[in-house]
């Protein structure tokens, strides 16, 4: 890890983790949950009111900056955080994971992907080396390797996806020039704990500054989620950050950091908010639902974030109903909050070694 990175393992409580990562555009307390900005843009929030919310840390997507408005602009504009407006750290993916999800329109070899714009249908490569171009282009402090994911449930492709990813991770790490960015590795395996164990193993040796958990989120039951991620804990390193992708429940959130996670990120607060829904602590709850027409409560009693500060449900009911844009910013002010703070009572619970009490009292209630 460069000087201008390194991370601070500051508390445990059993097998969660309190940390500080730092980067060169600040500091990022761990645990923390990453809202994402897959255009560069956090749908329907500025960077100012993410700030507010108290978000240290913004994920945006390779494979969509790639494609509009291209990487290359986007360095001639002077990088991804002077373009989209946000002066704290920033992490991207590698892309692997849209191509994964291309599947009608792609095609894997051993040497990367040929796949069509899900735009214009217009054909593009992407290789590990590709892939770290258009990350360094970019400028995230973090940076990720391209890997395959795979279908969960089925062992050959699980195989011949880990071994594409293993050997695509040697090449990004030969491929990265940038002294100001740092490369995550990635853990794939599918639900196969045997496969898991072997690619957490291979990548590890590899001395990756951080490490990510792929592959996960996409089908798999929360057994078997939970299982993939007690194995690789105790073969990632405990100096060195841990990234589980694409998870982003208060549930997800809080058992992954029980078993050793320390950065999240899932484009699921805001896509609910688009679809009228709000998380509180016992669930879901569709706004558009007429039993709020004239609920004069905010979302959640307890919450403290601008929209329950101010608005009441009858009246988020009636954005969405007239279809007024501020909807989709209010509720998704309120679900990033959730998710935000969550995370920051979870490290603090942990930082006073009382998570025990904290997991009990969340599933109480």
């Amino acid at each position: 890890m460069s000087k201008s990175f390194h991370f601070n393992l500051l508390a445990r409580d059993k097998r969660a983790r309190a940390g500080i990562l730092h980067t060169p555009h600040g500091d990022i307390p761990t645990p923390v949950f990453a809202p994402v900005g897959t255009q560069a843009s956090v749908k329907a929030v500025t960077p100012s009111q993410l700030s507010d919310l108290g978000a240290s840390l913004v994920l945006a997507n390779t494979y969509h900056l790639y494609l509009r408005p291209g990487d290359e602009l986007i360095a001639e504009m002077g990088g991804l955080h002077r373009f989209m407006g946000w002066q704290n750290p920033l992490l991207t993916d590698s892309g692997g994971f849209q191509v994964f999800s291309l599947k009608s329109v792609r095609q894997i070899d051993e040497d990367g992907v040929t796949f069509k714009s899900h735009i214009d249908g217009s054909t593009h490569r992407l290789t590990p080396e590709k892939s770290i171009a258009t990350q360094e282009n970019l400028g995230a402090d973090i940076i990720m390797a391209f890997d395959e994911c795979a279908s969960p449930s089925d062992r050959t492709y699980n195989e011949n996806a880990m071994m594409r990813t293993h050997t695509w991770a040697e090449r990004c790490l030969k491929a990265k020039t940038r002294p100001d960015q740092v490369l995550f590795g990635i853990v794939q395996g599918g639900i196969f704990l045997d496969l898991r164990q072997s690619s957490a193993e291979f990548i590890t040796s590899l001395d990756f500054p951080g490490y990510a958990i792929g592959g996960l989120s996409v089908g798999e039951t929360k057994e078997e989620m939970h299982a993939v991620l007690d194995t690789v804990d105790g073969i990632l390193p405990e100096s060195k950050p841990r990234y589980l992708m694409g998870v982003g429940t208060l549930e997800d959130i809080l058992n992954g950091v029980l078993r050793g996670i320390d950065i999240f990120d899932c484009v699921l607060p805001t896509r609910l908010a688009r679809h009228n829904t709000v998380m509180t602590r016992t669930g879901r709850l569709n706004l558009i639902n007429a039993a709020f027409a004239h609920d004069p409560t905010p979302i959640e009693e307890s919450c403290n974030c601008y929209t329950c500060h101010n608005f009441s449900r009858a009246y988020l009911r009636h954005l969405i109903v007239a279809r007024e844009m501020l909807a989709a910013t209010l509720l998704s002010i309120h679900n990033l909050h959730m998710l935000i703070h969550f995370t920051q009572e979870i490290r603090q619970a942990v930082l006073e070694n009382r998570l025990a009490h904290f997991t009990e009292d969340y599933y109480r209630s």
